[in-house]
């Protein structure tokens, strides 16, 4: 089984909004981020935003935020959500014209290990992604831990 780009770029910015916390983030610096295409992940905010992943707010103070929290977006529901055609063979869809179907035993053989497949990314969430990783995500994204305690201001030392 292959994930489409669309899925590949909906965990990418799930992930990268998931890290950023409460700052919000633009469609340009994913983009930037992650060396991929504007206006392809312009679709793919606007699908998040509409299935409730996501809250895209506009204007000059806006920008892109989880709608969830990390540990409520099941992976597996998000590859149902964002592929478009989870038919793994011919067979399993509507103009199925394969002449051996009324006895061949693949298509429920498959049917069968697609649903395993996502019934093991049911077990995972997206705060599973992160974990102890966190930190080299930050890294290799250039970003600040944007839910990191951050130390207070130190107190200024008394000159002697």
């Amino acid at each position: 089984m292959h994930l489409t780009r669309f899925t590949d770029y909906s965990l990418r910015v799930l992930i990268y909004l998931a890290i950023k916390g409460e700052q919000r983030s633009t469609i340009t610096e994913i983009a930037e981020r992650f060396d991929i295409s504007r206006n392809h992940l312009m679709k793919v905010v606007q699908d998040l935003n509409h299935q409730g992943y996501i809250t895209a707010i506009r204007g000059k103070n806006g920008g892109l935020l989880l709608k969830r929290d990390p540990e409520t977006i099941r992976l597996g529901e998000l590859v149902r959500d964002t592929e478009r055609d989870l038919s793994l063979v011919e067979c399993f869809g509507d103009e199925n014209e394969c002449v051996i179907t009324p006895a061949c035993r693949l298509k429920p053989i498959l049917a069968e290990a697609l649903a395993a497949f996502l019934a093991v990314l049911d077990q995972y969430t997206l705060a599973d992604l992160l974990g102890p990783q966190r930190p080299g995500l930050v890294q290799l994204l250039h970003l600040e831990d944007a839910t990191s305690p951050i130390a207070p201001p130190q107190a200024p030392r008394p000159e002697a």
